[in-house]
């Protein structure tokens, strides 16, 4: 037999508190992918080239790179066709497993990381960074870190 708890409601503190949160995501993302589109990037498209430009060799196995993105294996797929087009990446047969692919940044793809880069950072600075001082940074930073963490550590359970 289950037992029913009560709702815990969230006080109004904790409700605008967990607005403001939802606030600045959307608007921080919507203005981030603005500033990309004169290069023709999405924040997905700009993830995607931040992870394999960080990776070794350029290159991640499509799997690793679906869970680093929090991305469907269909969805990356279909990302990375796109971004083939563009001559941003490239995908190479993984020779240890036969099913398995990398996505393999191209020469293209990382010259469009060292041009976008410098724009990208100069928006989050000017969107977020900026806004705050080295304090708030720090005190936001400890404040997120747990949930961050929490959230990694159930992303197999769900």
């Amino acid at each position: 037999m289950e037992t029913e708890t009560a709702t815990r409601w969230l006080s109004d503190d904790e409700q605008c508190t967990w607005r403001a949160h939802l606030d600045v995501s959307r608007l921080l993302m919507h203005q981030l992918e603005k500033d990309l589109q004169p290069f023709g990037l999405t924040n997905n498209d700009y993830e995607i080239l931040v992870n394999l430009s960080e990776s070794a060799d350029h290159r991640l196995r499509m799997s690793d790179l679906a869970a680093a993105t929090l991305q469907s294996k269909s969805r990356l797929s279909h990302q990375i066709t796109r971004m083939e087009s563009a001559g941003l990446v490239r995908r190479e047969n993984c020779e240890s497993d036969r099913r398995g692919l990398y996505a393999v940044l191209t020469e293209q793809g990382m010259e469009t990381m060292r041009k976008v880069a410098p724009h990208h950072v100069a928006s989050v600075r000017k969107h977020f960074i900026d806004l705050m001082s080295p304090e708030e940074l720090t005190a936001l930073r400890q404040s997120l870190s747990p949930v961050a963490d929490h959230l990694r550590g159930r992303r197999g359970k769900i």
